[in-house]
């Protein structure tokens, strides 16, 4: 084998040619493009990971919130998180352009490197890169989701919008390269262009706004499945919970002793008890009360709908053996609560008021009383502590109403407590007036007001009082539906309750049921029947918690009650009424049945284990910090260095228990083996939290400038040596190799994500911005730079040309697919029935096949182009 083989390459901007280029065997040149190809593979994850760095940094700049104010008649201003950045136009301008940034600066590095002359690589890999995404990506994300199972796009106006610019952008393409000036851009020609992309986002802002007739609509604020108030016309509220405010008629606007924290927590939670907790519970019946204004801010956080930057920094982590992000969340979630845990005891340490501590205080205690209808006289309790306590005072009662009207249901009370020199609790009498009649629970209010001096009222001085009635046999259920141990409690108390009559002698069956907490490894399995004697009003389920040696993050499983059964002479007359017809009843067996025990409506707790730490809601700050999408940023170099040095093998993704960090595999530790320069080198990349994101953002593409500039050249070098064109190169390798983050994270955004919008809704998008930002900016400074020496800026239509008018007729074609893909028979632009989906991703892996084919026959002239 002679040494007559020779390369014909030009010298890069970054790297050196690698001599001798002439008789050359072919061994040489073989093992010089099989090292090419090597480096290209290396560069590729390189460019992979510090691109993981910008889309941390764009996320956390468009996560940016403010705080609203909404001002309301009568009420307190109440202050609202919103996003700073609109969604449309953050996919549009920053997401695209981290997404596609080695696409774009290649095209624009190319221009430099070649003093200012057209190449083929830039502008090659950005239409191949487009070919990959509309065709491959799309194709990838029809099939995996499971049979049966479809994923829309919601924001469809914004996807009409951009396909359209995207399909025209390709269009434009081969006006300005074939028709307008054909060899020739003038300058005019490259600045409208680029001129598009603003435009671009402006009519896709209109569109996600409906701003052409939005001043006719209802504008309100609504708050997101992540957790975000974002504002949005009426009836537009995805699933969300439209924040309206109405205003709230109750018992408590006279209140005298509303202004301190203490009061407005202790009637606030009065109020929710009695008026509305069952409305909330059935329409969140997974969240606690105290967290339903915030929207399950864990919830928010580990199993929400991401952003697109959220799932390419993820697929990316995941690709070189840094772990899921679902682990970094949970902890950060749970950094988040101590956090505030913390600020508010701060506050209330701050508040504490030294001179009322030491005065003296006059309370009931206790501020909540449950009697039965047939209790006749009962005492609440009236205390006094702090002061002086040999100085008497006075304080004053009455009796409100509430759902109890006083004549009926109690006897009104009123009169004037006096506090003896030394006494330090007194009672009031009060009566309830019993009837035969079968009714709800009710209650009414006490109310102390006027107290002398020195003494002061203070928390609860509003107690209420519970009537439960005495003539049915009960309802019974738990008090609550949603309660949450920790670990180590050991043994808990399970209340169950009977309310609305406490007659006769019931017996009701219980067990508790699995769920993503295991018998025997988490809890102890327990099943029995509970008896409740006449007037009794609530037993105890002993439940026992095991306490593990791991840490659980998160576990559940739920106690069901059966159905109450009446016991003695009551339930014999009861079961012989039921085999009666109605009109053969005597009034006694009507009365049996109409008394009947019958189950509550929360008659299956959920028991949520949470790891062994103290936790405690906090309502009024969750809200401020339910952004997600912050937590992909980080905080320190020291946290990025571990990071970097740190093999990890993920979470497990799949079903209710997901989030349990799995050991690394063996493939874990060969990427971090190989990928382990890259790291270390881009953990010197300044933290996020650092100048708000922006100097991460500068640094980051930077860094991805250069690499991709090493890139444009090995990449060239590569073609060259095995004698593969450019334009070839561009759009079979390089489109490819930095396309692969966007396949992994498309490919999960698919699969976990409730609409099809993160995934596929926006590549046209992202197509049309890949041309106006890497073609336009690129063609206009080179045109401009001709244009100042007195030449023209030379483009041959040639492979381009063709490329962009074969791309234009498939692009046309998928949409259509995806339209048609709408309809009832499958239901979804991803997933549905198998045939179909198999049938689609066929389709559109072969019109990407059919596009490289043709372009590979077209740029060695086996047919003819333009």
């Amino acid at each position: 084998m002679s040494g007559n083989y020779s390369v014909r390459c030009e010298p890069g901007l970054v790297v050196p040619l690698w001599g001798p280029l002439e008789n050359l065997y072919l061994s040489d040149v073989i093992f010089r493009g099989f090292v090419y190809f090597l480096l290209l593979l290396y560069l590729f994850i390189g460019v992979s990971i510090i691109s993981d760095r910008f889309m941390a940094a764009i996320e956390v700049i468009t996560s940016k919130e403010k705080e609203l104010v909404v001002r309301r008649q009568g009420k307190e201003p109440q202050i609202v998180v919103v996003r700073v950045w609109n969604e449309t136009v953050a996919n549009l301008t920053l997401m695209a352009l981290g997404s596609s940034a080695p696409e774009i600066l290649l095209s624009i590095i190319e221009i430099w490197a070649k003093n200012f002359q057209a190449g083929e690589l830039g502008p090659g890999t950005i239409v191949g890169s487009a070919a990959y995404n509309l065709f491959v990506i799309i194709s990838l994300c029809v099939f995996v989701i499971p049979n049966g199972e479809t994923r829309k796009i919601k924001h469809l106006r914004v996807f009409f919008v951009t396909a359209t610019w995207s399909i025209f952008a390709y269009v434009w393409l081969y006006v300005i390269l074939a028709v307008s000036s054909p060899g020739v851009l003038e300058v005019w020609e490259g600045i409208l262009t680029f001129s598009f992309f603003p435009a671009t986002v402006l009519t896709a802002y209109v569109a996600d706004r409906r701003l052409l007739i939005y001043k006719y609509l209802h504008k309100g604020y609504r708050m997101n499945k992540r957790g975000v108030i974002v504002q949005a016309e009426a009836g537009d509220s995805d699933g969300g919970v439209e924040l309206e405010i109405k205003p709230q008629q109750d018992n408590f606007h006279n209140m005298t002793d509303a202004d301190t924290p203490e009061a407005k927590e202790f009637e606030q939670t009065r109020r929710d008890y009695i008026n509305t907790l069952r409305e909330l519970r059935r329409k969140h019946p997974t969240l606690p009360l105290e967290q339903l204004e915030v929207m399950a801010h864990e919830e928010v956080l580990g199993k929400g709908p991401k952003s697109r930057a959220f799932y390419r920094v993820q697929a990316t982590r995941k690709m070189v053996g840094a772990g899921n992000l679902s682990k970094k969340i949970s902890e950060r979630a749970q950094s988040d609560l101590s956090e505030v845990k913390a600020e508010l005891q701060r506050q209330e340490a701050e508040s504490i008021d030294i001179e009322n501590v030491n005065a003296m205080r006059i309370f009931f205690e206790p501020g909540h009383y449950t009697v039965m209808e047939n209790v006749g006289t009962f005492e609440v309790g009236v205390t006094r502590v702090g002061g002086d306590l040999t100085k008497p005072c006075t304080v004053d009662y009455c009796t409100e109403d509430g759902s109890a009207e006083a004549g009926s249901d109690y006897i009104s009370a009123k009169g004037t407590l006096t506090f003896d020199p030394g006494e330090t609790r007194k009672t009031i009498k009060l009566s309830v007036i019993d009837d035969e009649l079968f009714e709800e629970d009710e209650h009414f209010y006490i109310r102390l007001s006027n107290a002398s001096q020195p003494a002061m009222l203070v928390s609860p001085s509003l107690a209420t009082v519970m009537i439960l009635d005495d003539d049915h046999s009960g309802v019974f259920g738990f008090p609550e539906r949603d309660i949450e141990l920790v670990e180590s409690v050991g043994q808990f108390a399970l209340r169950v309750v009977r309310y609305s009559g406490a007659r006769g002698r019931v017996t009701i069956p219980y067990r508790t049921i699995e769920g993503t907490a295991k018998p025997t490894k988490q809890y102890m399995h327990t099943e029995g029947s509970l008896t409740f004697e006449d007037n009794q009003t609530e037993k105890l389920i002993q439940l026992s918690i095991i306490e593990e040696d791991s840490y659980e993050k998160d576990a559940l499983f739920y106690v069901e009650l059966g159905e109450p059964l009446l016991q003695g002479a009551e339930a014999g007359i009861a079961v012989a009424a039921e085999m009666k017809q109605p009109e053969e009843r005597t009034a006694e067996e009507k009365m049996a049945l109409l008394g009947k025990p019958k189950l509550g409506e929360v008659s299956r707790a959920q028991i949520r284990i949470k790891e062994s730490k103290e936790f405690k809601n906090t309502v009024d700050k969750l809200v401020q910090r339910a952004n997600a999408s912050i937590l992909l940023g980080t905080s320190s170099w020291k946290e990025q260095f571990t990071e970097a040095l740190t093999v990890s093998g993920g979470d497990e993704d799949e079903g209710e228990g997901a989030g349990e960090p799995i050991s690394p595999s063996s493939l874990d530790y060969l990427m971090h083996g190989l990928t382990l320069l890259w790291k270390v080198l881009f953990a010197f990349v300044p933290p996020t939290d650092i100048a708000g994101g922006y100097l991460c953002f500068v640094i980051s593409i930077f860094g991805i400038g250069v690499v991709t500039a090493v890139i444009g050249d090995v990449a060239s070098y590569f073609g060259c040596t095995l004698g593969i064109k450019d334009s070839v190169t561009a759009v079979v390798f390089v489109a490819l190799g930095t396309s692969i983050p966007d396949t992994f994270a498309s490919k999960v955004a698919a699969c976990q994500d409730k609409y099809a919008d993160a995934s596929v809704g926006n590549v046209t998008g992202s197509n049309a911005v890949n041309v106006f930002l890497g073609i336009g900016i690129a063609w206009s400074i080179a045109a401009i730079y001709h244009a100042l020496h007195g030449e023209k800026f030379l483009v041959e239509p040639g492979n381009l040309a063709f490329c962009v008018t074969l791309f234009c007729t498939e692009a046309c074609l998928v949409i259509l697919i995806l339209l048609l893909r709408r309809t009832k028979n499958i239901g979804g632009e991803l997933g549905g029935p198998f045939v179909p989906k198999l049938v689609t991703s066929l389709v559109l892996f072969f019109l990407w096949v059919f596009y490289l084919i043709m372009s590979i026959l077209e740029a060695y002239g086996y047919i003819e182009g333009f």
